[in-house]
């Protein structure tokens, strides 16, 4: 998302105060989420389903609609802290299982999702929210544009778990860290239109986003590539054995950089992956000890960052505001899901001559787009600003999360094997 401007719009909201107030309550929560977690993963590792939708309805089981253990507000600073510190390095190490082979096959595709996509998912859930709502287009539009953008904490753990041909699989992770910057541009630039308080141009939406993607995506190779050298077997690699904190520190400066120039931080991060995963290509080899330090560190630290988020995301589901507005947030999200999903890929994949996508590969593709970390930001966000129809929005945005990581994150094993897309290889073993 564009972190600059919504660290903007956000700043009056943040001052929030921590519900944990204290060092044992923190200490307390910290155990709630790790102890049910390995509980939560171990029954879904035996049940054969994604564990972020086991961490989902955990949250909604100890938070205020049930054991009343979890009750942190969207707009605390800690909620926003494990958000984007979770999302950050789940996006790197994800960024790291990307391949340059197979990015040059199906750039088209990924770049055509991550604009041409998004505004066509807008165009339709918005036409589909203001047939069933009435509400102003402009809140149609700002809903749909909240929404709009699928989740790469939740993708990119679901693809651990379920292996997937590599250029399905790279191409759906590729298209969530991409899509971002477009979704957050549109986000902020609706917000100004449906809020009055600011007016902005196409020029100016335009802009904004060349230098969202782009800056991050220039501050991403850069710090990738002197990462990627400091861990090297090469004469800078002074660094290699401590790859695992370089490469952390990596994630987190990439992210602090982009945010501080206005350019995207997920953005900056996930591009600061590819380079650090594809040092081998970069003429950069990686020692085999280096090689299973990182990954053992990602792992590590990916797992506990799941349980975290995804059972924050679930002790925050409001069901009040839910079951006011079902029915018509229920269809808004099947029109999502069924409508403008399949018409987005087939918008732009089918164009993408060189990729040559199979009709498997495309009915995976129709199927798999999570709603997660970033939609339930904006949408807290939209709540605290009291912006009109921010509790419909929310409501629309819960109910997206909760289908599609609940009903599409579980059955991704299940289709891909169906469709015949399961793969034995693992991406993160190339060193």
């Amino acid at each position: 998302m564009d972190e600059n401007n919504l660290g903007v719009v956000m700043e009056p909201v943040t001052r929030a105060l921590d519900t944990m107030t204290s060092v044992p309550g923190a200490y307390a929560v910290l155990l709630v989420v790790l102890v049910g977690g390995v509980i939560v993963g171990k029954l879904c590792e035996l049940m054969r389903i994604p564990d972020v939708a086991g961490y989902l309805l955990l949250g909604i089981a100890v938070g205020p609609y049930g054991l009343h253990l979890l009750h942190e507000s969207t707009t605390s600073l800690a909620n926003q802290f494990i958000l984007t510190l979770g999302a950050t390095l789940i996006l790197f190490d994800g960024g790291r299982g990307i391949r340059f082979r197979v990015l040059r096959k199906v750039w088209l595709t990924i770049g055509l999702l991550a604009t041409v996509g998004v505004m066509a998912t807008v165009l339709v859930v918005a036409a589909v929210a203001w047939r069933l709502t009435g509400l102003p287009l402009v809140t149609c539009l700002l809903m749909a544009s909240v929404i709009a953008s699928t989740d790469p904490a939740t993708l990119i753990p679901v693809f651990k778990q379920v292996r997937i041909e590599d250029r399905v699989q790279q191409t759906v992770e590729s298209e969530s860290a991409f899509n971002d910057a477009t979704a957050s541009i549109l986000t902020i630039t609706l917000l100004a239109a449906a809020t009055g308080s600011t007016v902005m141009t196409v020029s100016d939406a335009v802009w904004a986003f060349l230098n969202s993607a782009l800056g991050g995506l220039a501050v991403g190779v850069a710090l990738g590539l002197i990462a990627a050298m400091l861990v090297s077997q090469c004469k800078l690699g002074v660094f290699h054995e401590f790859g695992s904190v370089v490469m952390l520190i990596a994630a987190l400066l990439s992210y602090f950089v982009a945010n501080q120039l206005g350019a995207s931080g997920y953005m900056a991060v996930f591009a600061a992956g590819v380079m650090t995963g594809n040092s081998q290509s970069l003429g950069l080899p990686v020692g085999a000890h280096t090689f299973d330090n990182i990954k053992h560190f990602g792992n590590v630290t990916g797992l506990v960052l799941r349980m975290l988020i995804f059972v924050l995301l679930g002790s925050q589901v409001d069901f009040s505001i839910l079951r006011t507005n079902f029915t018509v947030a229920l269809l808004i999200v099947i029109a999502l899901i069924i409508i403008a999903r399949p018409l987005t890929v087939l918008i732009c994949a089918l164009p993408d001559r060189r990729a040559k996508w199979r009709r498997n590969e495309l009915l995976f593709m129709f199927w798999v787009r999570e709603t997660g970390v970033i939609p339930a930001a904006l949408s807290g966000m939209l709540i605290g600003l009291h912006v009109p129809y921010a509790k419909v929005i929310g409501a629309v945005t819960f109910m997206a999360i909760l289908i599609t990581v609940v009903v599409q994150a579980s059955t991704t094993g299940i289709v891909a094997r169906k469709l015949g897309l399961v793969s034995d290889d693992d991406p993160h073993e190339e060193y």
